[in-house]
């Protein structure tokens, strides 16, 4: 064979690979040529269910409402802070044994609580920076922070009984602004036939002053039967002490406490039951877990409180203007 016909013949055999080995890559998908350098992918999820969230943007620093859910927020540690976020209804003092308005005698943080009406439980959070309600350790200098003397204002909860939520609100009665503090997770009355729908009665009751604080070792009667407290009340109570418009029922007996507490043999410790918050499972009674209550607890007790019970939070008529303020 001349060296022509060789010639030939490879170059029809070489056009004949290429064109075979172009069709086949016009064959093969995009995304399949991509996979070999891709990252790999996330799973996708077909429809999935929507969720209430909070966002929070630079722009625009205030909690973001999803349709049909209780706002969401959350401003207690302003309450404690010594900082330049604390919310405009307390202010920072610095602790001195001598003081102009008390005289003949050094002056104790029960003077402070007394003066300012501020409860002790809300100085020593401040003075301990974290959940510490009991502790009291205090040199000349240290800062805490107080109820304004000069602020007329008063605090309002509002209870959504269709989502188990309660709204914390201040409300100034000089500029006639509502702040909302914070939103909780409750635990209401069993469901009922009764104007609630449930064991928890609807309107608005003003706060009583006959609270409590419970502890292991604490024994009272509950429905004519002597009970630990703790494991009916859980660790704070406060009743409702007034009756004030639109109520179904009469106030007494009902109130706001925590979850209760059970002593569990095995490991000997008290255990704080959380399956009953998010439920109707109690007598009529608001509760809250334990960090909630004791919260919510050293904060309210010195100031007059209003607590408004309604079907869906939508339908209140809560007093004054809301306001926003920067959470941080």
């Amino acid at each position: 064979m001349s060296m022509v016909k060789v010639f030939l013949m490879s170059c029809v055999l070489l056009f004949t690979v290429i064109g075979i080995t172009a069709t086949v890559k016009k064959l093969i998908p995009s995304s399949q040529k991509k996979e070999a350098n891709a990252p790999p992918l996330a799973p996708s999820v077909k429809n999935p269910e929507p969720k209430v969230f909070l966002t929070i943007t630079p722009e625009s620093p205030e909690p973001i409402q999803e349709d049909g859910d209780f706002p969401k927020v959350d401003r207690i540690d302003q309450f404690f802070t010594t900082g330049p976020t604390k919310l405009p209804i307390v202010e920072t003092i610095a602790y001195t044994s001598r003081v102009a308005w008390l005289k003949g005698r050094p002056a104790w943080i029960g003077d402070y609580s007394s003066h300012y009406a501020t409860s002790k439980h809300f100085i020593a959070r401040s003075l301990n920076k974290k959940r510490d309600y009991a502790t009291h350790s205090v040199s000349i200098g240290s800062l805490f922070n107080v109820f304004r003397k000069d602020r007329n204002f008063q605090f309002y909860l509002l209870v959504d009984l269709s989502l188990c939520k309660m709204g914390f609100y201040y409300i100034d009665l000089d500029t006639n602004e509502r702040v909302l503090i914070k939103t909780y997770c409750v635990g209401l009355g069993r469901k009922e036939e009764t104007a609630s729908g449930t064991e928890t009665p609807l309107g608005k009751y003003l706060l009583g002053d006959k609270i409590a604080v419970y502890k292991p070792g604490i024994r009272g009667f509950f429905q004519n039967k002597q009970v630990e407290m703790i494991e009916v009340f859980g660790t704070r109570w406060i009743p409702f002490g007034k009756s004030l418009a639109d109520c179904s029922v009469s106030q007494k007996g009902y109130g706001i406490h925590g979850a209760p507490w059970s002593f569990d043999i095995a490991s000997e410790q008290w255990i704080e039951d959380r399956s009953v918050i998010g439920s109707y499972a109690s007598d009529g009674c608001i509760r809250l877990g334990s960090e909630d209550i004791e919260e919510l607890f050293a904060i309210i007790i010195t100031k007059p409180t209003i607590i408004e019970i309604v079907q869906k939070f939508q339908d209140a008529k809560l007093p004054g203007v809301e306001v926003t303020l920067p959470m941080r």
